[in-house]
């Protein structure tokens, strides 16, 4: 995944402000040094980072001018986690999140980076002790653990955002803005499709379509594969899983559409005001029990919502893609990731309107959604009682619901049933109206000693 670099100068409210008047505390407000271009000790957060050598390590960087990174956590402690050791030598050291939490009170708020088995419950371990939350897409595993983040956040009043960093852009706003603007007409089809977990050269990012390995080498010293395990069941340890690799394992990751899809699914959503879909379906290349199929497409079908028409979303990976355009003009091609929308007038493919005429013809609105100040940022400020992030588990909550019931119906234990039926899905229950055989596979069982 490519680093995406945001602005980070940001503000905070001062902490215990009213306890601080009563003690006779001079406090200097953040308005008044922000604009020297400096900021007040007091009005930095103090930020712990799980899982710090991926896009966690991007995380800390875009936070690290203007907050205090105190606590650092990986279960993995080999030369990439040292490096970001030996880059903030004033943050104390953990392999154990839990033993980090209980001993570490001054923490404010927490980034979380580790694979996609452990989001939820370390996310939720951190809301209930009262900390702001930053956790990397997908926000969850399972559907249940989606709606659960989001039903805690909102109950313990923490700041929260997903790491679907490209929803900060202004990109999807402007496409929002034609959307809304009827520029193609009423959109009923989209499609959307990534080369994942291939990357295009005949080699992959990770593996998916493969058997677990049946050697078992040691574990590396400086590698804790108990507490990488987490809730997963137990297996023996080995450089298939980790690191990276994990993605592509139903028991650590969430394939290809579980990486991809809250990144590419979000504008879609923001500019069709998406939340559940109505049924999902899905066909694939082989499936086992150990990794996701190494292509797939998933059809979701939304219903009809305030003045837009029902509409389906289609997802393609593994290098799959939708057929070419008669809109398409000479030397266009479908690339190796994109976004089509298609509507009554004409399409948008990625962000270009097609055909050439209403292209031509089209004006674009003046732009009327504000720009971001940065991902991070955004939730730097909701921590300080600011607005609520973009992204924030109300908002990616459902989101990710809707990208992991794509990988419900990719369940190799459902394969030969759901060849004959479209799943029907409930979301008030939720569940699967048609087939409660596959509401199992809405979560699953931790493994002893861990707990949601």
């Amino acid at each position: 995944m490519s680093k995406i670099n945001s602005k980070t100068i940001s503000r905070r409210g001062f902490i215990g402000t009213s306890s601080a008047a009563l003690a006779g505390l001079t406090f200097i407000p953040s308005h008044a040094v922000s604009g020297l271009g400096h900021i007040a000790p007091s009005d930095k957060l103090n930020i712990a980072g799980v899982g710090i050598a991926g896009m966690g390590r991007v995380n800390l960087e875009n936070v690290e001018k203007t907050q205090n990174i105190v606590a650092l956590c990986d279960v993995d402690w080999r030369e990439p986690t040292q490096k970001i050791f030996k880059k903030y030598p004033g943050a104390k050291q953990y392999k154990d999140y839990r033993v980090m939490l209980d001993k570490q009170k001054d923490i404010d708020a927490v980034i979380i980076a580790t694979p996609d088995h452990t989001h939820a419950v370390i996310s939720m371990d951190a809301m209930r002790r009262g900390k702001h939350v930053f956790t990397q897409k997908p926000l969850t595993q399972t559907v249940h653990e989606a709606r659960e983040l989001a039903k805690a956040a909102k109950q313990y009043k923490v700041a929260t955002q997903m790491g679907n960093q490209g929803q900060a852009s202004d990109g999807p706003r402007r496409l929002r803005e034609m959307i809304w603007d009827g520029a193609i007409g009423p959109v009923r089809e989209v499609h959307v499709w990534t080369d994942r977990p291939n990357n295009g050269l005949l080699k992959t990012y990770w593996p998916q379509g493969v058997k677990r390995p049946l050697d078992t080498p040691p574990v590396p010293a400086d590698l804790d594969w108990d507490l990488f395990l987490g809730p997963a069941p137990v297996r023996p340890y080995h450089p298939a899983y980790h690191p990276f690799v994990w993605r592509g394992w139903w028991d650590y990751g969430t394939g290809s559409l579980g990486d991809i899809g809250c990144h590419s699914l979000d504008p879609i959503f923001r500019a069709l005001k998406l939340k559940y879909p109505t049924t999902v379906q899905a066909v694939s290349t082989l499936v086992n029990e150990d990794t996701y199929p190494s292509g797939s497409i998933v059809k979701y079908e939304f219903a009809a919502r305030e003045s837009m028409p029902a509409v389906s979303l289609t997802w393609y990976d593994g290098g799959l893609r939708p057929m070419m355009l008669k809109e398409m003009e000479e030397g266009m091609k479908m690339g190796s990731g994109g976004t089509l929308y298609v509507g009554d007038k004409g399409v948008i493919l990625d962000d270009r309107i097609l055909p050439k005429s209403l292209r031509e013809s089209y004006r674009a609105p003046a732009p009327s959604i504000p720009s971001s100040p940065g991902h991070e940022e955004e939730w730097i400020n909701a921590c300080k009682g600011g607005p609520a992030a973009g992204s924030d588990f109300e908002w990616a909550g459902p989101l990710t619901e809707t990208v992991l019931l794509g990988n419900v119906c990719l369940r190799p234990e459902l394969k030969e049933k759901l060849s004959g039926i479209v799943l029907k899905y409930d979301p008030v229950k939720p569940g699967f109206s048609n087939l409660s055989e596959a509401d199992r596979f809405l979560h699953h069982d931790y493994r002893k000693g861990w707990t949601l």
